[in-house]
């Protein structure tokens, strides 16, 4: 009898062991980009939260997107979404929601588009300020946008809501490093997406059967949203949450963004070194970023904040562009700068003076 549970448990420890789950940073706890933003709604993008894209077209409505300490079930933070300007004249072709993408590559244990399709269990806990309804909904990005969304329900308290989507036995899904599925959760739609019949089985997209029977979280300035403990699943049984460690979590995120920066705890805080370089000409230098993984694809940069190159003067630097990213996680950087400086010279690229200097190398989906 004893040796019979001691199996049954460790049966269950090994079907549930491993990586269960297909979202990244579904604990919240990774935020390389900033804690909180405002005034969120006028565009789509990438704002806070790592791997939560926030998409928002032709609304009025303007939200703050924060990750917040939220201390409970086992998870200590949560992306909260507050409305800061409602939006109660809703046009027909309004639409915000949350969303999160997943790539082909990661998605062949579903079985999609054969005929041991597999099921798929979304679980996540979520609160508001009141009562409300929002849709779920899987979109087939490599198959004409096939689609099935599924209601839950919002109250005032920590809830785990369990959905689980049925198999598509239609169209199979992409081997590469492309989208090939959008977890969507609807949060405010125009009559577009809401005029039809909500898709609850796979079928072909039809915009008006999106975002049906849904609350707007813009009807009010009161109205907010709390999400975390986000898991997607194969099968039909929602398991414990997979917590990862803060570490593993923000690598797998550094996939798809990463960004180098001053540190507050550093001795030259406003005077960060990011890498050493070597003139090619009088007003260019070139020198190269070691990424700490290698990322989804070729990464676009950006930067904001001021810098310098450091070498026989400290010359502004005007302009910081990718030269090749071919040999990611080590790319090359070309560096410009108005100043005359030695064609044989080296240089370290600092921030200057700036301690909210940043490079931005951004891979997401």
């Amino acid at each position: 009898m004893a040796l019979s549970k001691i199996k049954s448990s460790s049966m269950a420890d090994t079907a549930i062991h491993g990586r269960r789950n297909l979202i990244i940073n579904g604990a919240m706890k990774v935020a390389q980009r900033g804690t909180s933003a405002t005034g969120v709604g006028a565009s789509s993008g990438y704002f806070t939260l790592d791997r939560w894209y926030l998409y928002a077209t032709s609304t009025a409505g303007r939200l703050t997107m924060a990750q917040v300490a939220d201390v409970h079930d086992g998870f200590a933070n949560a992306l909260k979404l507050t409305c800061t300007t409602a939006d109660t004249s809703i046009a027909s072709g309004e639409e915000v929601s949350l969303m999160y993408r997943i790539e082909g590559q990661d998605l062949q244990q579903l079985k999609k588009g054969t005929s041991d399709a597999e099921k798929v269990t979304l679980s996540f806990y979520v609160k508001g300020n009141a009562s409300a309804t929002y849709i779920a909904e899987l979109m087939d990005a490599d198959n004409s946008s096939r689609h099935v969304g599924l209601a839950f329900n919002v109250t005032t308290d920590w809830t785990r809501v369990v959905l689980t989507f049925p198999a598509d036995t239609t169209g199979t899904l992409d081997d590469d490093n492309a989208v090939s599925l959008d977890l969507t959760i609807h949060l405010h739609s125009g009559s577009n997406f809401t005029s039809g019949t909500l898709q609850t089985t796979w079928g072909s997209l039809v915009q008006a059967n999106r975002g049906v029977g849904g609350t707007s979280f813009f009807d009010s300035t009161d109205r907010t949203f709390f999400l975390t403990g986000v898991q997607l699943e194969v099968g039909e049984q929602a398991t414990p949450f997979e917590h990862r460690s803060f570490g593993e979590e923000l690598a797998l995120c550094q996939r798809y963004y990463h960004e180098q920066g001053n540190y507050p705890e550093s001795p030259n805080s406003g005077y960060e070194g990011f890498c050493t370089t070597a003139a090619y000409s009088t007003s260019a230098t070139r020198g190269v970023i070691h990424l700490p993984t290698k990322m989804r694809t070729t990464p676009t940069l950006s930067t904001s904040g001021s810098f310098q190159l450091l070498g026989g003067a400290d010359y502004a630097v005007t302009a910081i562009g990718l030269a090749d990213g071919g040999g990611n996680p080590a790319v090359a950087i070309n560096i410009s700068t108005s100043a005359t400086i030695a064609a044989t010279e080296a240089h370290e690229l600092r921030s200057s003076n700036d301690q909210d200097a940043r490079i931005q190398f951004d891979a997401e989906l």
